[in-house]
């Protein structure tokens, strides 16, 4: 309770654009059992994102999602914390994604709003980056503008070097409008919390309309 499968059905009943899932090393959250009852239902895009650990990788390959998002996460970690280190990780990020790209599937690789990590994410071979926005969600409350310019810097790299662009991590209904208007380049965003617990107030189908109408893509 609740039910994954139908949760992830309505979901894109309702709107949703696509289903990102996070199989932890633990399966404290979404299970590996459960990417292989979600797949033949996803008829929108599909994401899985997680530290490309073996399990992981042999996972994403198995199921060969629309895309893979890359996240350093380490064992026991509450949850995403930080970005990768694109350079002083570049050779095994390279391997991964050689092996990602040679099957078909789009890579994401999470990092922090720094130019340097996105150059070196560039180099990696990556096809997008997913930058992570909890500093910006954290700002947001006592200054916004200040707060949102070094994703703004971060997101004019990455469109410079030719990365698509994608965002997550405490974005939610209060920040996700100013966020999108600065950055209106932005392909994609995963919101996961934030929008479950909107949805007990504000019911799912109507929290996933209003998300849409944040990112002015109903429009």
């Amino acid at each position: 309770m609740p039910d994954v499968q139908q949760i992830a059905v309505d979901c894109q009943r309702f709107g949703a654009q696509g289903i990102t899932v996070h199989p932890r090393p633990d399966e404290r959250h979404i299970r590996y059992k459960d990417v292989d009852l979600l797949r033949p239902l996803i008829t929108t895009e599909f994401n899985i994102e997680g530290n490309p650990i073996p399990n992981f990788i042999d996972l994403v390959l198995k199921y060969k999602p629309d895309q893979v998002t890359l996240v350093p996460d380490v064992p026991g970690q509450l949850t995403s914390d930080h970005g990768w280190d694109t350079i002083k990780h570049y050779s095994f990020l390279v391997d991964v994604i050689g092996l990602f790209k040679e099957a078909g599937i789009r890579t994401s690789i999470f990092v922090d709003p720094n130019p340097r990590m996105i150059e070196g994410a560039k180099r990696t071979g990556t096809d997008r980056v997913e930058l992570y926005t909890e500093g910006y969600a954290v700002g947001y409350v006592k200054d916004p503008l200040s707060t949102i310019l070094p994703f703004v810097e971060a997101a004019k790299v990455a469109k410079e070097v030719g990365l698509g662009l994608n965002a997550g991590h405490d974005l939610d209904l209060q920040n996700l409008q100013f966020f999108a208007k600065y950055i209106p380049w932005l392909e994609e965003v995963s919101i996961g919390h934030a929008l479950i617990a909107d949805a007990l107030y504000l019911g799912l189908q109507n929290t996933i309309q209003l998300y849409l109408r944040a990112l002015r893509l109903d429009d």
